[in-house]
């Protein structure tokens, strides 16, 4: 066991290791060089600017950390999607960041670009967080315009947004701290109060070489829209500011006066470590994914004092459910339970595998998470939903919609992890992406795919096979493996969570140690978005 131990332990530390070094590369932006650039302009970098505006010593939650990683090789790449976000805090508030990153292509929107904003606006809405956007962006990316200015989910849509938080009362804070031209100009005005940093900053619907172009009119582009003429001829500004610092001193200023928003009211008490160490996870989950483990450890590591309340024990045992709390907030946990385990009739049931037992227990525990106000933990390592002539006898149809009838309908904060597999109906059911989960985050041992790559390598090679052999040609045992590898390879690619981060299929690939953490602050600002009442909908019995 103990050898066991200290080979799952080298490899999570590995790939771990190998998440930190991506996450550092990233954070470079466009590079040292374009950063100087950036210093000998007179402004800080996206990141700078963050780090100098949150509470000295308190925590940045990064989300879309890898966002556009491999997607823009053509053009160059994207790092990070061009632009910063997250959830910090500013004078103990938590609020949404959002700071254009001029290293890369001057801030330009690529499609990427798009999704990650109106992502972070979503955070905003869905919390009830002020949004603070640190402006620096050349405008859309024109080479890839098509894909991102008409759309529903395109650039317009942030606007939309923007009007959408001022009329539900979401503080919005602009300041323009670089470019902001053509159509992303209507972000920091349709803000409540937007500011501009003195010649470095300006906003204009048209620079003055499309001015001289349109209308035949010479003019220089800080006489056009620079900090002097918004704040002293237009209006269109609030206030100018000699600096970056200056301007993010301000913008705190502005918090210290907010008043108290009204809070959800979920419980919380006073921290406690687990007693299982949290650095015991490295070990805990097998290297090899079909080996069998218990899934009772990896929460024991993750809640305080390791105090696990299990709900229906002893039924429907391939989910646990249970409550906990984790960082002083009471939280109810679901997750699938990955060793194979015994029913009461003697019946061996698959770790990982959700069964009707399972479906059913897990849709009564949501009903009681939110009769009772506690958000709701997903820890997902899932090959999907039982099959053959039993289960479905048995009704796992119905079962399995009872279950994602009270996921989806709950009104709980539901905060989702995939620390294994994430199959199928499975995804769906854990609270998948497309189950609006405040954060969702994958640790770098994740999978996320319709099914596992050796089972649908082979389904999509027989595919091949077939459609060859329809048109009359022949494959040779050599043809058809190395077809096989080749389908294997572009579907193992597919599979990785830095995939499905770059795509924002997830908010981030994390270190499982900081599990504890990324739930904290995610509670903590779900706690300013009061509760819906929780309306099940019809469920068939």
């Amino acid at each position: 066991m103990d050898l066991e131990f200290n080979k799952n332990e080298d490899q999570l530390k590995q790939l771990c290791s190998q998440l930190k070094a991506r996450a550092k590369k990233t954070k470079l932006g466009g590079g040292e060089k374009k950063m100087v650039e950036q210093h000998q302009k007179g402004k800080l970098t996206a990141r700078e600017r963050i780090d100098y505006l949150i509470d000295k010593g308190s925590e940045f939650l990064e989300i879309g950390l890898f966002a556009g990683e491999g997607m823009y090789a053509e053009q160059g790449g994207c790092p990070a999607g061009g632009v910063v976000t997250g959830i910090g805090f500013v004078h103990g508030r938590p609020c949404v960041i959002v700071a254009n990153d001029a290293t890369v292509k001057a801030g330009a929107w690529f499609p990427i670009t798009a999704k990650k904003n109106l992502r972070a606006q979503e955070v905003a809405m869905e919390n009830r967080l002020p949004i603070i956007y640190l402006v620096d962006s050349a405008g859309v990316f024109l080479p890839m315009q098509d894909e991102i200015f008409p759309d529903k989910e395109h650039f317009g849509r942030q606007f939309r947004n923007n009007a959408r938080m001022s009329s539900m009362g979401i503080v919005q804070i602009a300041a323009i701290m670089g470019s902001c031209v053509a159509g992303g100009a209507y972000l920091p005005i349709m803000s409540d109060e937007a500011m501009i940093v003195d010649k470095t900053g300006s906003i204009f619907l048209a620079g003055s070489y499309l001015v001289k172009a349109a209308i035949g009119e010479e003019i220089d582009n800080e006489t056009l829209g620079g900090a002097t003429t918004h704040c002293e001829i237009s209006g269109v500004t609030d206030n100018k500011f000699p600096n970056d610092k200056a301007c993010l001193d301000h913008i705190r200023d502005l918090f210290d006066k907010l008043g108290q928003p009204t809070l959800a009211g979920f419980s919380r008490i006073k921290a406690s470590p687990p007693k299982e160490k949290l650095n015991k996870l490295y070990g805990l989950l097998p290297n090899d994914r079909v080996k069998p483990y218990d899934m009772m450890d990896i929460i024991k590591c993750l809640v305080d004092d390791s105090e696990f309340d299990e709900y229906k024990a002893l039924y429907g045992k391939t989910l646990v459910c249970g409550f906990a709390r984790i960082d002083g907030w009471a939280v109810g946990i679901v997750a699938n339970q990955r060793k194979v385990v015994k029913t009461k009739k003697g019946e061996m049931q698959m770790g990982g595998v959700i069964y009707s037992d399972s479906a059913d227990k897990a849709a009564r525990f949501i009903m009681n998470c939110n009769q009772r106000k506690i958000p709701l933990i997903f820890l997902q390592d899932v090959s999907g939903f039982m099959v053959g002539s039993k289960a479905e006898q048995g009704g796992i149809i119905k079962d399995g919609a009872k279950m994602v009838n009270a996921m989806a309908n709950s009104t709980v904060p539901k905060f989702t992890f995939i620390i294994g597999n994430s199959y199928g109906a499975g995804n769906y059911a854990m609270c998948g992406k497309a189950y609006d989960p405040r954060l969702i985050y994958a640790w770098p041992t994740a999978q996320i795919a319709v099914m596992s790559g050796n089972s649908a390598a082979k389904t999509l090679l027989q595919i091949r096979v077939s459609s060859l052999k329809a048109q009359g040609k022949t494959i040779t045992p050599e043809e058809e493996a190395q077809l096989l590898k080749e389908i294997t390879d572009r579907y193992n690619d597919q599979l990785s969570p830095y995939y499905a981060a770059a795509r924002l299929w997830v908010d981030g690939v994390i270190d499982p140690v900081e599990t504890r953490k990324v739930i904290s602050i995610g509670i903590e600002a779900a706690n300013h978005a009061p509760v819906e009442k929780f309306n099940v909908g019809v469920i068939q019995t």
